[in-house]
């Protein structure tokens, strides 16, 4: 009987499934790896004699709303998807946006915490649970990554770093790539999204005390400026008009300063991160606001101001950035985070 590997991307907005098989052998024994425990090593590539990545086959996404809870997405999921059973899905992998710890993840933008013991007494023999953003970062190493737009060119004189994700959505999501000196990489997840975030000149800090005000905010942290929601605040700000975040993106061209400002935001913050992690194998821009308006970051405001470092100027220069243009990134990492892990426990 032929067994399935269940893969769930949980977003704040949209939660992103997948089916996929391990149809081809898995190598005898697993490469050796120096990742600490709870930090698995995902190759960069696949090396001679190991597996190759996880065949997709369907995807679907249902909203994360209109689930009571965990279970219940499960069963959403199934009855979506009628052709696949539990019994056959072995191995579950749930990617989901929030600080997991100890397989418990409590979202702060969903209604109901994660457990991963539920996703076990749903009938998943064996399952785990991995911070959304990571799940970005391994699939920005997956083919799910092959058709990112290039915003700036690799310059061939850096070397081979730290690899980085920032994504704009519900929330900002971060993770870091590191090179585990064995071919691989260990993920580093972020709540880098929930720090406070620098605005420049009266202009910029007289919007982020209006933020701050109308939010009820102790302070103004990057996700309340980078984000779907941050991005109908500015919108609202700049024009007096209110406007529901999904809306926002068809009202852009009505608002060039909207579209500036906010390009210059997300630069700021993805070349903060940038520099915090020192990421000289790159930027991948993921997340919904700027794959639904990707003028926010094609806009010249954008990578101006992630150059703009007096000290690492011609370092940021020279890293690649680019933009994801696939809705299943977060989907596949989960599925090759899956495949590379629990490889030996889904053939027991």
């Amino acid at each position: 009987m032929e067994r399935y590997l269940f893969a769930a991307d949980i977003g704040g907005t949209t939660s992103r499934i997948g089916f996929f098989t391990l149809d081809a052998a898995p190598p005898a024994t697993p490469p050796a790896s120096s990742s600490p425990p709870g930090h698995p090593t995902i190759p960069s590539a696949t090396p001679p004699g190991s597996a190759p990545a996880p065949r997709v086959l369907r995807t679907l996404s249902l909203p994360t709303a209109a689930a009571s809870g965990f279970p219940d997405l499960l069963a959403h999921a199934f009855a979506a998807a009628p052709e696949f059973v539990p019994e056959r899905c072995r191995l579950g992998v749930f990617a989901v946006a929030g600080a997991v710890r100890g397989g418990f993840c409590r979202p702060p933008n969903i209604a109901w915490s994660v457990d991963v013991r539920d996703a076990v007494a749903f009938g998943f023999v064996h399952a785990a649970l991995v911070n959304d953003f990571a799940a970005q970062a391994y699939g920005s190493k997956s083919p799910a990554a092959d058709n990112a737009l290039t915003l700036q060119p690799r310059r061939a004189d850096l070397p081979e770093g730290v690899a980085a994700v920032i994504g704009a959505g519900t929330g900002l999501g971060h993770c870091a790539l590191v090179p585990d000196g064995l071919g691989g990489w260990i993920a580093a997840p972020s709540e880098a999204g929930h720090a406070g975030f620098p605005f420049v000149g009266g202009d910029e800090n007289a919007f982020g005390e209006h933020l701050r005000r109308t939010l009820n905010l102790p302070f103004c942290h990057a996700e309340a400026v980078v984000s779907g929601a941050g991005l109908a605040s500015l919108y609202s700000y700049v024009t007096g008009e209110e406007v529901a975040p999904r809306d926002v993106p068809a009202r852009l061209a009505e608002s060039p300063r909207t579209v500036e400002t906010f390009a210059r935001f997300y630069g700021r913050a993805a070349r903060n991160y940038a520099l915090a992690v020192l990421s000289l194998s790159g930027v991948m821009v993921t997340g919904g606001v700027a794959a639904r308006s990707p003028e926010l970051v094609r806009h010249p405001a954008f990578l101006a101001e992630f150059r703009n470092s007096r000290a690492y100027g011609d370092v940021l220069s020279g890293m690649a950035v680019r933009l994801n243009r696939d809705e299943n990134l977060g989907l596949f990492g989960a599925a090759l985070y899956g495949a590379r892990t629990l490889r030996n426990s889904f053939r027991s």
